[in-house]
């Protein structure tokens, strides 16, 4: 379990082909306090620790997972969103996130405003009913608030965020570019709702 709020970034260092795929990332993380078997989210993706350094720890990531997340992001030189788990006290800063994409997202536009970047980003039909404004949705692992949705007619939609300087500048979030794709991990409650109605309906 995580709260989207980022603890560090983390770049991809190492890229090993074996059954699965072996990423060793560098982080800024002490892991001399992270174990073997810890969870850590890898821009919103809860990935097992398998290996570890004084600076670095490793991952495998299935092909599951790689067919379910965002196209590109696990090559070297990628910079990612890190959370360690969440612990029993800590602060739940942002919202219930349980490092389990949904789908995938596209950067329509980046635009600056004020201080702050106005990001859009589209997502298919099978996210767009889960999307709503005021909600909580986790981009890359970062939970955010959405500022507006725009249904389109092919049944995707569109939606805005506020990245104010901070997120900015200490997530990977200021890497985007247009047309990059990003995992969207919808709000739990809304996955709870749209379950329990679907039976209401049966």
């Amino acid at each position: 379990m995580f709260t989207g709020i980022i603890t560090d970034i983390g770049t991809i260092t190492q890229v090993d082909q074996r059954g699965d795929l072996r990423l060793v990332i560098r982080c800024g993380y002490d892991m001399a306090g992270v174990d073997l078997g810890a969870s850590i989210a890898c821009s919103g993706v809860c990935l097992t620790v398998v290996d570890k350094g004084a600076d670095w720890f490793a991952i495998d990531a299935s092909a599951e997972t790689i067919s379910k997340t965002a196209a590109g992001m696990w090559t070297q030189g990628r910079r990612l969103n890190l959370e360690r788990a969440l612990k029993i006290g800590d602060e739940l800063g942002g919202h219930i996130v349980t490092g389990h994409v949904d789908g995938v997202g596209t950067v329509a536009s980046i635009t600056p405003e004020g201080d702050s970047h106005r990001v859009m980003i589209t997502v298919g039909a099978g996210i767009a009913p889960f999307i709503a404004a005021k909600g909580s949705v986790t981009v890359d692992g970062v939970s955010l608030t959405v500022n507006s949705v725009a249904d389109n007619a092919d049944g995707s939609a569109t939606f805005g965020l506020n990245i104010i300087p901070h997120t900015w500048t200490v997530t990977a979030l200021g890497d985007l570019a247009i047309g990059q794709a990003v995992n969207i991990e919808i709000d739990v409650l809304a996955r709870y709702l749209a379950r329990m109605q679907e039976r209401l309906s049966a």
